[in-house]
């Protein structure tokens, strides 16, 4: 049978025509290479190039019953700071810490990780130092990257254009597993210091600094120190080894990571019905870029406290006589810790959180 469509004339199409570039995805396999070795543990089987990452799990055989546990997670609008400013070896940090710092909450230690990067056009340099950013992240949590995917999507994305996405997985003795059920009325609430906006909000912060006050990343802020780009690009603190230690060497009845709904929408999360958790706002001062992102864009204070960490990045509730030892272990682990707070019966309120009194200054 004749086809009565017409065959356009010129050469025949293919793959790199259509805009995808095999080759240069595989010079980006081999320039990622040295930086997934570094982000390896003693349980990784393999290298990199395989169809699917592999973990020694007989590892486990020392728990009693190991409960695994998964996360996945992606840094958001965070990614078009840095594709503007050219600057992509820390959002791959950014994204170890959304996923671990999530596994970690219920006690888990990370084991590894997979990541998914999906560009517009593969620059091997720069899906290398993504790959860079990942791997280093893997390293300060302790667990292993052991694989990923790096999809050309030409006609989605521009070629500059990428975004990331990865997935975790950790292990936690059934007993040991931390929460809500945990949590009692005397219990304090702990909060540690975030490195910054981490990655959560850059829609808001974005449309803010970049679109209504027109401030370039290239501008230098007092305030912050350093150009805007700089302060918007800093990396998302990893916790999950700071909240392993604490768990391992005090007691803990839960963790709250504080991303997307802001302190009290996540710290709500392990608070069990009946009780009830109070945070003081005057034990801490938010950042700079906080008070900045409000002042600018007149963002209504419970706006803000909703879409930002406001300087709090992971919370710990911990039993009163183990705060001493708490304060004094993260403070040694290098990180800003206070008691910011306490659980209470609830009474006759509604919510499970409340924010009271005003920020430091």
């Amino acid at each position: 049978m004749t086809s009565t469509n017409p065959v356009p004339s010129g050469p025949g199409a293919s793959y790199a025509a259509a805009g995808v570039d095999i080759e240069a995805g595989d010079r980006a396999v081999e320039l990622m290479k040295e930086w997934v070795k570094k982000a390896r543990r003693p349980e990784s089987i393999g290298s990199l190039g395989g169809f699917a990452g592999l973990f020694d799990a007989s590892a486990l055989k020392r728990y009693e019953r190991p409960l695994l546990a998964s996360a996945t997670d992606g840094v958001g609008t965070k990614v078009a700071v840095a594709q503007k400013m050219d600057v992509h070896d820390t959002i791959g940090h950014d994204l170890v810490a959304m996923v671990v710092d999530d596994l970690v909450v219920c006690g888990a230690e990370p084991l590894f990780m997979t990541d998914y990067i999906c560009v517009g056009k593969v620059v091997p340099e720069r899906v290398s130092a993504i790959v860079k950013g990942i791997a280093e992240g893997c390293v300060l949590a302790g667990c292993a990257l052991v694989g990923g995917e790096t999809a050309e999507h030409p006609g989605l994305l521009g070629p500059d254009e990428y975004d990331v996405a990865g997935a975790g997985t950790g292990v936690v003795e059934a007993d040991a597993v931390l929460g809500a059920d945990r949590v009692r009325a005397g219990d304090v609430v702990v909060a540690m210091a975030s490195s910054g906006l981490h990655s959560n909000g850059y829609s808001l912060v974005r449309h803010v600094l970049l679109e209504r006050a027109g401030w370039s990343l290239e501008r230098h802020v007092a305030e912050f120190g350093r150009t805007l780009g700089e302060e918007l690009l800093e990396p998302t603190r990893i916790y999950s080894l700071d909240c392993l230690a604490l768990a391992r060497r005090t007691e803990v009845h839960a963790f709250s990571h504080i991303t997307g709904g802001g302190l009290a929408g996540n710290l709500a999360r392990v608070v069990p019905d009946g009780l009830h958790a109070t945070v003081d706002r005057s034990t801490w001062s938010p950042g700079a870029v906080f008070r900045t992102t409000g002042e600018l864009g007149r963002v209504e204070r419970a706006e803000l406290e909703r879409t930002l960490n406001m300087g709090v990045g992971m919370v710990a509730v911990v039993p009163p006589e183990s705060v001493d030892a708490a304060l004094a272990l993260l403070g040694e682990r290098g990180v800003d810790a206070w008691v910011a707070g306490e659980v209470t019966e609830r009474g006759d309120r509604t919510e499970a959180v409340a924010l009271t009194g005003d920020y430091a200054l």
